[in-house]
């Protein structure tokens, strides 16, 4: 058999031994070298004067591919080259910017710990139902990153909100960009008949705004619509107990009459706002507790059922019951509220 020759495209044949070695692994742009070896014979290491991957090298590309996915992003946000549902839902914006700045006060600054997320069904609809509390409803968005960033099979969360949060400016748009939608039973109904995992409160302004003296004590439930809503859709309900929202702001008066000339249902009064200006607007990093607990089936149910005002009753009691039941046993098993 021939020797294994190297046939450069620009052959010199003035100088010995052809071209030098650096030539010939690197053969110029626009023509390739072509190497018949020996059979058998093994790829030579690269040479000491090869390029190799430096430490920094791997770190460098994981930056490029962040910056070529940032300027995508941004692309296809000037171009409008991204889809929104019927509610409004930007499911891309949420995942990329949304829960980009909501997670490190998820994970730093609460330190959210996420128990019995695998109770929430990976398909199909399903409804979680939760406490409310904490002067400002921070617990529903960090109910929305555990669910985004814990569940299995990364389920998003739609959460049933009250219409005074479409009725700020900013925070509406917003709202409908993170998947809220208003709390009435015909939007739940048809994000829960096409698969969506739904999150109402039913404690409302009620939870949100009591007194800090009535922590952990849940308020009453309503009529049960979300118990109605539930039933005609089929779908399993799952109780949530959340420990840690309600000393973020400790409520200990509210102004009535500060509350009625803007149109909130309250106006908080805490040990440090507004005393403290915007610097009491800050919520004290206390430990968070999210427990999803087992889910109550409701699709064995016949379809008047929705319609029996006595079984609403008792599903929603229920509910209410294992709820408050889990906040308890969380609170004695809490060594710390901050820790």
């Amino acid at each position: 058999m021939a020797d294994a020759k190297v046939i450069p495209f620009d052959d010199d044949r003035s100088r010995p031994g052809g071209l030098p070695r650096a030539a010939r692994r690197r053969p110029p742009v626009g023509g390739t070298a072509s190497v018949s070896a020996l059979p058998g014979q093994a790829d030579a290491p690269p040479g000491p004067e090869e390029p190799r991957e430096g430490p920094g090298d791997g770190e460098r590309g994981a930056w490029d591919r962040r910056i070529a996915g940032g300027l995508a992003f941004l692309r296809r946000r000037v171009t409008g080259e991204y889809d929104v549902d019927e509610f409004g839902y930007d499911e891309e914006l949420t995942d990329q910017v949304l829960m980009s700045l909501l997670r490190p006060v998820y994970e730093k600054y609460f330190r959210v710990e996420v128990k019995g997320v695998e109770n929430i069904p990976a398909e199909g609809g399903a409804l979680i139902v939760s406490n409310h509390s904490g002067t400002l409803p921070l617990d529903g968005l960090m109910l929305q990153v555990a669910v985004h960033d814990h569940h299995p099979a990364g389920r998003h969360l739609r959460l049933l909100a009250a219409d005074l949060v479409f009725m700020l400016p900013v925070v509406n748009e917003l709202a409908r960009k993170a998947g809220h939608t208003l709390a009435c039973a015909e939007d739940a109904e048809r994000l829960l008949r096409k698969g969506e995992v739904v999150g109402v409160m039913p404690e409302g302004f009620k939870g949100i705004g009591k007194p800090f003296g009535e922590r952990y004590k849940l308020q009453r439930f309503g009529r049960g619509g979300f118990v109605s809503t539930a039933l005609k859709a089929g779908v399993p309900i799952v109780p949530c107990s959340i420990v840690g929202a309600e000393e973020i702001y400790p409520m200990i008066g509210n102004s009535k009459t500060l509350a009625r000339l803007l149109g909130f249902p309250y106006f908080p009064l805490t040990p440090t706002f507004p005393w403290l200006g915007p610097l009491g607007a800050v919520p004290l990093p206390t430990k968070w507790t999210i427990q999803f607990g087992e889910p109550i089936p409701t699709d064995g149910y016949p379809l008047e059922a929705a319609e029996d005002p006595m079984l609403m009753f008792n599903l929603t009691d229920q509910v209410r019951e294992q709820i408050q039941h889990t906040l308890y046993k969380l609170l004695v098993q809490r060594r710390s509220v901050f820790f």
